[in-house]
């Protein structure tokens, strides 16, 4: 028997024991309980697993089985961790089988092969979604099954909750706040690249500037952030000069790597057809430093963003991301704190899925794209 199928014989024996036990200390242990249609759903997901675990890998669309059944007992299990009273061992048990189910999913969706184009990404996608589907169903029914109170760790369904009914605010929020990041991080990203050109120009340069620039990157954002909301104010200009600060440095490093990387053939090639330096930085050199450069403007995606949330700690407007988590944090609306985590989360992530995109649309001719095509 090999592992995956260890999963199911597992996660099948969890789900029948969660179709036969107790979910709750107030109420005694009933086949014909309130829950009895969730009991049969467990029993049938039970068996099915353990059907499939005895035999050989399955195959056609019967393997599509286990994660359907994983699916319906997410619903099950959310259902129960809602219900009122103490958690008893059958709970436990569900989730034990969600858990173990889920990840046998996660393994027949790995092991589809999916054709080029949007077939293909959207097989990319389902992994990390099932894996993220999982992590919230865990969560959601821990938080509520154990009732960890709000204040320590809040369910996601209490976080959305809140996030839907205060869209106004955190839209305000995230518009103020993207400010200071926009700006900072063309202007930072920009100086990088530009100082790495002048650097490459001179090098004597590169002895005197990059010592200086490592100086500035290695400065405490929790210092810096006050001197520069005493110097530009509290509205998003401030914020933006900490953008710039944190994200020059690596963008700098990036570029500088990526000038270098042309190889010494094609630059002689260059010389012999006697081109000046600007015709071999724009059709040689910035062409091959266009993978450094991207990878520079990715971590400085991020960056930026910490650094202004961080910032407006400091000093800004009543209303920023910062601001809202300082403020929330010091009212214990814990939950208030996580839906502007979550909306700095998705915010980062769709700035980095973008600078991502442009990259494989620009840089397509790249060696690693082509073994990946």
């Amino acid at each position: 028997m090999g592992r995956y199928n260890y999963l199911l014989a597992i996660g099948g024996a969890a789900a029948i024991f969660a179709a036969v036990g107790s979910y709750t200390h107030d109420v005694p242990v009933s086949l014909f309980d309130d829950h009895v249609i969730t009991r049969l759903i467990f029993g049938i997901i039970g068996v099915t697993a353990l059907r499939q675990s005895g035999g050989p890998e399955v195959t056609g669309p019967q393997r599509w089985n286990i994660p359907f059944a994983s699916f319906i007992l997410a619903i099950e299990l959310v259902t129960l961790a809602h219900a009122e009273g103490t958690r008893a061992w059958g709970f436990y048990a569900a989730t034990l089988a969600f858990w173990l189910l889920a990840w046998r999913a996660v393994d027949v969706v790995l092991a589809e092969q999916a054709p080029r184009g949007r077939a293909k990404l959207l097989s990319d996608l389902a992994v990390p979604m099932i894996f993220g589907f999982t992590l919230i169903v865990l969560w959601e029914v821990l938080a509520r099954g154990l009732q960890i109170p709000m204040v320590i760790l809040p369910a996601p369904s209490a976080i959305l909750g809140k996030l839907f009914t205060s869209l106004p605010i955190l839209g305000a929020d995230f518009l103020q706040t993207v400010q200071g990041i926009l700006a900072g991080y063309v202007i930072g990203c920009g100086a990088g690249i530009l100082v790495a050109i002048l650097i490459d120009r001179v090098p004597f340069l590169q002895r005197g500037l990059l010592p200086l620039g490592n100086l500035v990157s290695a400065l405490p954002i929790v210092g810096v952030a006050p001197i520069m909301v005493m110097w530009f104010g509290f509205d998003w200009q401030s914020k933006a000069a900490v953008v710039v600060i944190m994200t020059f440095f690596p963008q700098l490093v990036n570029t500088v790597a990526g000038l270098a990387a042309a190889g010494a053939m094609e630059r002689d090639l260059m010389k012999t057809y006697a081109a000046s330096y600007g015709q071999t930085l724009f059709a040689l050199r910035l062409p091959s430093a266009l993978p450094f450069i991207f990878n520079g403007l990715k971590i400085n995606s991020t960056l930026a963003l910490i650094g202004a949330i961080v910032a407006e700690f400091f000093g800004t407007p009543i209303v920023g991301m910062g601001f809202r988590i300082n403020t929330e944090v010091g009212r214990m609306n814990i939950d208030m704190v996580w839906a502007t985590i979550v909306v700095a989360a998705l915010c980062g992530s769709l700035f980095y899925g973008i600078l991502a995109f442009i990259e494989k649309r620009i840089t397509f001719w790249h060696a690693s794209y082509r073994q990946g095509a």
